[in-house]
């Protein structure tokens, strides 16, 4: 890790039945050692004992366990908390989530049943880069960024941002639809992001709360939004204001790129004169789509010099002639090495570019941010803002499905249907605020 944090006072609970107390203080014991391994220090002893709880007390259980622990240090809040969850837990995942992040401001990280019982070094290795992001460290970065030697973003300060709208499923007609931002917080680094999302109306595809305003009856008009907020926050930490915006959209079809791209960048513009005028900063908007019908295979597939070891096409392939669009600046780019399956190459569409990118300047840094994904140490298929801002906008589903049940949205007579889907025509009841400790990291990983 080249950042590995520092983690003093963590505590454990287990939910599940089947995990003895001595079972899971040993998993316990090698997870703190692979971190201490892998580059974090880590404190081998929690802070109180491995509590054990049933799933359905979820909440009177991560309340005792955080008190008992700001009793035991004398006020200091707890880093992060450890959850041992039975393998098919149904909702117990998403509410530990939706409490610790929305009501205690807990960063948390849960493991399996099954993956406890067969310790594997590979598991806890992962494991310890996702809990090393959530403390808000850094596992990986670009050589080029060290050095300073990536073109248009290590010259002046460059924000990158991922946004991404997730849809609820089909046949839910009342639930909203959650919009994710992030934003990178390190520069010339480029590696590590923090993540804001909402609710808006059900099925709106347009990010709504990318920049807003309203009235305040002290201080009259006020400017908001995610991403004047995410500005704001890259300023604090880095000493700086960006005077470069890369923004990747992702989930966005072909008949809604102009609209998206009139509407956000809109956004965006206002955002930047909200935070002092004049300061308009030059946006490069590249959508990213996974869903395509698109495939590419080596030309000789006998060539084992022009072909993964899966038989599929080298990582860092990429096409922007013959299948691309005779007039617009689009690339399919392969940045992963295939493991199972053919590969889906990801195809990206610069909309608008403010910052005169090459065609090779703007497909080398999409190949090379997808080297710096923070769970795994292979490179990904997709850019990784746009991939942390769909974890983000899956992640924001969990913090609203209890309200959803007390209406009768699940379940209940047609009349109870009825009322709500009106009730989420008129508003959207907006998602319960994260705490700050938890906006400021990657909460999501």
């Amino acid at each position: 890790m080249i950042n590995g944090m520092t983690v003093n006072r963590w505590a454990c609970i287990n939910f599940s039945r089947s995990v003895q107390e001595s079972v899971a203080r040993g998993f316990c014991n090698e997870l703190a050692q692979m971190c201490q391994v892998s580059g974090m220090e880590f404190n081998p002893e929690p802070v109180i004992p491995i509590y054990s709880a049933r799933p359905e007390q979820v909440e009177k259980a991560l309340k005792h366990v955080y008190n008992a622990s700001m009793n035991k240090t004398k006020g200091k809040e707890l880093e992060l908390l450890l959850a041992i969850l039975p393998d098919n837990n149904g909702s117990l995942y998403g509410d530990l989530k939706r409490i610790c992040e929305t009501d205690l401001g807990l960063i948390s990280q849960c493991c399996l049943t099954k993956h406890v019982f067969k310790i594997s070094k590979q598991y806890l290795a992962n494991v310890s880069l996702k809990i090393n992001v959530k403390m808000g460290g850094r596992n990986a970065v670009l050589l080029d960024a060290i050095s300073c030697r990536i073109p248009l973003v290590s010259d002046i300060p460059t924000i990158i941002f991922g946004a991404d709208v997730t849809h609820p499923e089909n046949g839910e007609d009342s639930s909203p639809s959650i919009a994710a931002v992030v934003a990178s917080q390190d520069w010339p680094e480029v590696t590590k992001y923090a993540g804001l999302v909402c609710a808006q109306a059900h099925r709106q595809e347009l990010i709504q709360d990318l920049y807003k305003t309203w009235q305040d009856p002290v201080r009259g008009t006020v400017s908001g939004g995610m991403i004047r907020d995410l500005l704001v926050s890259f300023r604090k930490a880095t000493g700086q204001k960006p005077l470069r915006i890369i923004f990747y959209r992702d989930g966005v079809s072909e008949g809604q790129f102009y609209q998206v791209l009139l509407y956000e960048l809109d956004a965006i513009r206002k955002a930047c004169a909200s935070l002092e005028p004049n300061y308009q900063p030059p946006v490069t908007f590249i959508v990213v789509q996974k869903r395509h019908h698109t495939r590419l295979f080596a030309n000789n597939h006998r060539d084992r010099s022009s072909t993964d070891k899966s038989g599929n096409i080298l990582p860092g392939t990429v096409v922007d002639s013959k299948i691309c669009h005779p007039t617009e600046f689009d690339f399919y780019l392969c940045s992963h090495a295939g493991i199972q399956g053919t590969s889906r190459p990801a195809h990206y569409h610069v909309l608008w570019d403010e910052n005169n990118f090459t065609a090779d300047g703007i497909q080398s840094l999409t190949n090379n941010l997808c080297y710096t994904y923070a769970r795994c140490t292979r490179s990904v298929s997709v850019v990784p803002p746009a991939y942390y801002a769909h974890l983000a906008a899956f992640r924001a589903r969990f913090y609203m499905e209890p309200e959803m049940q007390e209406n009768g949205s699940t379940g209940g007579s047609a009349g109870n249907n009825k009322s709500t889907r009106a009730a989420g025509e008129s508003g959207v009841r907006p998602l319960p605020a994260l705490k700050e400790n938890v906006k400021r990291v990657m909460f999501y990983c």
